[in-house]
């Protein structure tokens, strides 16, 4: 089920980035940071049957912890404060959570980390220049 669940992480992840290089929509990085938060709630979604069978009441936070950090990307960036600091903190996050986890549901959280790295690296891009 975790193998499953990380396989369609990475599709998702994959054809997030494609659609990203092809459509070059306005906002690029709202939408990895909602892709990012969605792709999160879906493998915690899918994990839910596994992870209550096999933790119990712990799963409402082994689940929870991800998706409360990707969700900050993007209240950061609603409120037009310190959008790159949630992205960083999310992607540590989640990087520090799924390796926490890596021997169990911990490695399908892992692709979510690209968009979020990928939204913090856009958003350093040089300004053109004006004169």
């Amino acid at each position: 089920m975790t193998g499953l669940a990380a396989v369609g992480a990475l599709v998702g992840v994959l054809l997030v980035g494609l659609v990203v290089l092809v459509r070059k929509p306005a906002n690029t990085r709202s939408v990895l940071r909602w892709s990012a938060l969605a792709i999160t709630v879906l493998v915690a979604a899918v994990l839910i049957p596994y992870t209550v069978d096999d933790s119990g009441a712990a799963a409402g936070y082994l689940l929870g912890v991800p998706v409360v950090a990707a969700l900050l990307p993007v209240l950061a960036q609603q409120a037009g404060r310190l959008a790159i600091i949630a992205d960083l903190v999310a992607a540590l996050v989640l990087t520090g959570w799924g390796l926490l986890l890596g021997l169990g549901i911990g490695v399908a959280f892992l692709p979510a980390v690209i968009l979020l790295i990928a939204s913090a690296a856009g958003t350093w891009t040089p300004r053109p220049s004006t004169t």
